[in-house]
């Protein structure tokens, strides 16, 4: 039995524009209600028409297509435009996933709600949510970033913006990239703990777990993975600020062997203080001990 036969019948989509999310991976995770907008509306508007015909073969969904995607995005947006003036219905659906989310179709939903047509919104699949609820780190708040830049200094400049970022971290990278780009994460960010999830919802679904410094050992050793990746990080640790007695006791301590310098350089390096800071709290402490 094909998988077009479980739908049922529903009401054709009214004139405007719908944001239609498909699945990520597993054919089966479309919702009944995108399936009804994508065989009752005028048109499809995808990034890959050859993409997004396996999801419409598989439904048995005849509705007809046209790529909408970066390349032709400024040609092409306000012919749709004009159609949905014309009482017309257009779906836009994305490659995978929720449209808008690192692809150009924000310009295409700022024009809709400029010009004043109707706008829907369908709720659906999301690699950047999937990944970080797998990943089992802090969900409460994160920031999603979409793909890093190729180049290592571009990188690592671009996550030096969020460094001190204090929620949970998800970027996207490509497979052929991920290795190079956790030696970055890890040098900017030092080693939190984090998660790569590929190929989400597929056969082949892979999360692995740890800190920065165990991913990169473990994709620098292996071939370059295959399919989709989500890398997760988690917020920088919140540490309980060090009290003046444990900073004075270790100021001490290192002053007994070793010059004000190199102990406010150790004791700075140790509690994770500013150096200067440190080094005019031992210049104190060597003054009160040694007043002449």
């Amino acid at each position: 039995m094909s998988e077009g036969n479980h739908r049922t019948a529903a009401s054709k989509p009214g004139p405007g524009l719908f944001i239609v999310p498909t699945p990520i991976g597993n054919l089966r995770d479309i919702t009944l209600r995108a399936l009804d907008v994508l065989g009752g509306v005028n048109l499809i508007a995808c990034e890959d028409t050859r993409i997004t015909s396996r999801l419409l073969n598989a439904y048995e969904i005849k509705t007809p297509m046209a790529a909408y995607h970066e390349h032709n995005a400024q040609q092409i947006k306000p012919r749709l435009l004009k159609q949905i003036k014309n009482g017309k219905s257009i779906a836009l659906v994305s490659d995978a996933g929720t449209p808008l989310v690192s692809d150009p179709g924000f310009k295409l939903v700022r024009s809709v709600i400029d010009s004043g047509f109707p706008l829907t919104v369908l709720p659906g699949p999301s690699a950047p949510i999937t990944g970080i609820v797998a990943a089992g780190l802090a969900t409460d708040r994160f920031l999603f970033a979409g793909f890093p830049p190729p180049r290592q200094k571009a990188r690592q400049t671009f996550f030096q913006e969020f460094i001190a970022c204090p929620t949970s971290l998800i970027f996207f990278e490509s497979a052929k990239r991920l290795a190079r780009s956790l030696r970055d994460m890890e040098t900017v960010f030092g080693d939190r703990e984090a998660a790569v999830a590929r190929e989400l919802t597929k056969k082949f679904e892979e999360i692995q777990r740890g800190t920065l410094a165990t991913l990169v050992e473990f994709y620098g050793a292996r071939p370059t993975p295959k399919g989709e990746i989500v890398v997760i990080i988690d917020p920088p640790s919140q540490k309980v600020p060090p009290s003046r007695e444990l900073i004075d006791a270790e100021i001490t301590s290192a002053l007994a062997e070793l010059g004000v310098k190199s102990a406010a350089e150790y004791v700075s390096g140790a509690l994770g203080l500013p150096r200067r800071e440190i080094y005019q709290r031992a210049l104190k402490l060597r003054c009160e001990d040694d007043p002449e």
